[in-house]
């Protein structure tokens, strides 16, 4: 896995507020959009790594959409230089790592057709 210089992390409430605001993130700045996490009742953090400045830009476009969107915002974090021991946790998270959509839209694998 790659390792970046910064971890950018947005949370609000519902799947339309985080799609959007993960949207406008990863259009925003030169980040990779990591992961999601469904924390609670609800609440969804999207996680995205990338330079100091172009996570801050980022999370600054997702805050803005949801807030442009009257949606709920839980909270937002910039992490610079983060603790290797941080991708412990946020290496779960990754997309990776989620349950794969593939097998529900029965789409043939790489190399079949």
């Amino acid at each position: 896995m790659r390792k970046h210089n910064a971890l950018g992390l947005l949370e609000t409430f519902g799947l339309v507020f985080v799609l959007h605001a993960a949207d406008a993130m990863v259009k925003a700045a030169d980040v990779e959009l990591v992961g999601y996490a469904n924390t609670a009742s609800g609440y969804i953090s999207v996680l995205v790594a990338g330079e100091v400045a172009a996570c801050e830009a980022a999370v600054a476009a997702g805050v803005k959409t949801v807030e442009d969107m009257d949606g709920k915002l839980y909270s937002h974090v910039v992490i610079p230089n983060p603790h290797p021991d941080l991708y412990k946790i946020t290496d779960r998270y990754r997309m990776e790592n989620l349950l794969p959509y593939d097998h529900l839209l029965n789409l043939p694998e790489e190399g079949e057709s």
